[in-house]
């Protein structure tokens, strides 16, 4: 369960950060061809989301990770801050976007949206690692075709379509430290046009930390037809998860006990199913597609409070409910010698919550409503290159009822906004390509922000100015890249707690910048070792107002990661991670006024397997080192949620 999703107390609003790379991901051995989808349909590899990285099926299990999250960290390069309550779901972030980080980008399973219209993050530990065929990872402005929220960038998750005529399944225990059980399992079967696939995974931990239990059980389970010009497929998602919040320290506190709790009664649960129908159909040089997809969430949680020496509860519930409707085309011309790739499409979305508590209950709705048209064009396949351009127009009407809040809520909004983009790259020299992007991205407030802000009317709509220029050098074995990107944010949307007399509240902030470089590079160093570093270098600011040049908080300047694989015949396998992070602000520090900041600090982790047949066996740990650290902190030198201590485990798999 994402603590976020019932914010309760002002400390858990707050989400988290992380830092990516954006080359494509070099396959370590032959593998087939990766198909991707920066236009929302599968496309020609030369057509590939440009800037892209793209992490394939064959990747995930060779890293042997074990949930998607912890894959988009690991192999991806991305930087995630500990989730606040004991769940893998780290907090991702693309660019510096600190606390609010999953407000700003969008993530995405099938063509379905996962991110929602609350202050809660993805919750992407119900997606069965082993159903995930690829994750494509775009940095920066993406409002065009995916909307609300696509300024920081976008991470695509594609499940696996069914092989023709054939069985394949697996089996996996793991068992580590802080009581640490995991059963996965998954099975598919295709014969003739049809296919069949289900995979169940039970995982109970108690952490590291006291009062911190984890309880995640989910299933997934898909049918599919398929037929020369197109397929149709149902699939059903569905998890339960229970958690136990410690709650927050102070720097003494963190300092004698890190892993003790400030909160030994509070707990919480997430119930989610979604039920997803996807059509794709191919009509000459047309292709057309649509998903219709529902959801069902109900997320609880219930918190102790003591005054004066006696002790009472406070419980909350949403029950929140979620219906896409995206049908979209493509056309596909050749015109002497260039490829044309013309994309349109329509995006419905309606959304719903009810909360039941004693201090708010509230009824919300939003529906929101975009049509989308993307044009790109390919030519001269010598020097490959690629100018696109595209446009959205999205509108949301919102409502919301709440008869106990003070004062009571009554409140209809409407609000409508443009996206727009330019992206072009060439090769310049051999092996030497050149890009460069521009476009206008947005953000709307979300439900939970309209709901406790700083002013009397709605938040305003959040716009970005995106720029971005790039190089790559090199080939398969050996290739590097640098992007320099800029976000000039106006009105961005964000949780400020010295609001409202020190009690905090959402409101529009005078205007901010994230700016920065971003380095990557692999290499395969022998025959059977590699190697992959990524660099980010990231200003978080204020431009106007009375922060004017302050840091923007809880974003590390730098963030340095670096990992060392061998992958030798006879079925061995090892590799080794270790990730610097810099120093930040406190979640509190607008005026940067604070006498400290987060330390900075640097992890390890490690993973050795042995393959015999069709068994495997492995070991594992994380923060090998013990380092004693956090990342999230959300006041002065307070409001701190300890990272996670060294954790071994060992791990076995069948595969039939």
């Amino acid at each position: 369960m994402n603590v976020s999703a019932v914010p309760a107390k002002p400390l858990a609003l707050a989400l988290a950060l992380s830092v990516c790379f954006a080359a494509p991901a070099v396959a370590q051995q032959s593998m087939p061809t990766v198909y991707v989808t920066g236009a929302r349909f599968a496309s020609d590899p030369a057509l590939a989301p440009i800037g892209a990285t793209v992490i394939d099926a064959g990747q995930i299990r060779r890293a042997g990770v074990t949930d998607v999250n912890q894959a988009i960290r690991k192999i991806g390069g991305v930087y995630g801050r500990q989730s606040l309550d004991g769940s893998p779901d780290f907090m991702l972030d693309l660019r510096g976007f600190g606390s609010n980080s999953s407000q700003n980008m969008v993530v995405v399973l099938d063509g379905v949206r996962l991110s929602e219209n609350e202050l809660s993050g993805p919750i992407l530990s119900t997606i069965p690692i082993e159903t995930v065929e690829r994750i494509e990872i775009i940095r920066g402005g993406a409002s065009v075709l995916y909307g609300d929220g696509a300024t920081g960038g976008v991470i695509q998750i594609v499940t696996k379509r069914a092989e023709k005529d054939g069985s394949r399944g697996m089996a996996s225990f793991d068992a580590g430290q802080f009581g640490l059980r995991e059963l996965r399992a998954s099975a598919a079967h295709s014969f003739g046009a049809f296919a069949l696939d289900a995979s169940v995974s039970d995982l109970k931990t108690d952490n590291y930390r006291d009062h911190n239990a984890f309880d995640n059980r989910s299933f997934s389970g898909g049918l599919a037809w398929s037929h020369a010009n197109g397929r149709v497929s149902l699939r059903l998602d569905s998890a339960r998860q229970e958690s136990e919040f410690p709650g927050s320290l102070t720097q003494q506190q963190f300092d004698a006990n890190p892993r003790r709790a400030s909160t030994p009664l509070d707990f919480g649960s997430l119930d989610s199913d979604r039920v997803t129908a996807l059509v794709e159909h191919r009509i000459g040089n047309v292709d057309l597609a649509a998903e219709l997809s529902h959801r069902e969430k109900t997320a609880a949680a219930t918190y102790y409070f003591t005054f004066g020496g006696s002790t009472s509860a406070s419980a909350l519930s949403y029950d929140s409910r979620q219906t896409q409707f995206s049908p979209r085309l493509r056309h596909r011309t050749q015109l002497d010698g260039m490829l044309n790739e013309l994309v349109a499409g329509v995006d419905l979305i309606r959304w719903s919550r009810d909360t039941t508590s004693s201090f708010s209950a509230a009824e919300a709705t939003q529906d929101s409503k975009a049509l989308y048209l993307r044009d790109e064009l390919r030519w001269s396949a010598a020097h490959n290159g690629r100018l696109s351009a595209g446009v959205r127009r999205e509108s949301f009407d919102k409502e919301t009822v709440d008869p106990l809040a003070f004062p009571p809520m009554n409140e209809a909004i409407k609000q409508s906004q443009t996206a727009w983009e330019v992206q072009g790259s060439m090769d310049v020299a051999p092996l030497l390509n050149v890009h460069a992007k521009a476009g206008r991205s947005y953000r709307a407030p979300n439900s939970d922000e309209n709901a406790f802000r700083s002013t009397t009317g709605p938040l305003r709509i959040q716009t970005s100015r995106d720029l971005e220029v790039g190089a790559a050098y090199g080939t398969e074995q050996a290739k590097a890249g640098v992007r320099v990107f800029r976000h000039a944010i106006d009105g961005e949307i964000f949780y400020d707690p010295t609001l409202n007399f020190g009690f905090g509240a959402n409101t529009n902030l005078d205007p901010t910048r994230r700016q920065g470089v971003e380095v990557d590079a692999q290499a395969r160093v022998a025959a059977d070792w590699r190697v992959n570093a990524s660099y980010q270098h990231v200003q978080a600011e204020f431009t106007e107002g009375p922060n004017a040049g302050r840091e923007m908080v809880l974003v590390p300047k730098n963030v340095l990661s670096a990992r060392l694989s061998w992958v030798p015949a006879g079925g061995h396998s090892a590799d080794v991670g270790v990730q610097w992070v810099d120093s930040q602000r406190f979640g509190n520090d607008f005026s940067n006024s604070c006498g400290s900041r987060i330390p900075s600090y640097t992890t390890i982790d490690a993973r050795y397997a042995r393959r015999v047949g069709p068994w495997e066996f492995a070991v594992s740990g994380l923060n090998l080192a013990d380092k004693d650290y956090y990342s999230n902190a959300f006041l002065c030198r307070a409001g701190i949620y300890p990272g996670d201590g060294r954790q071994l485990r060992a791990s076995v798999r069948y595969d039939f």
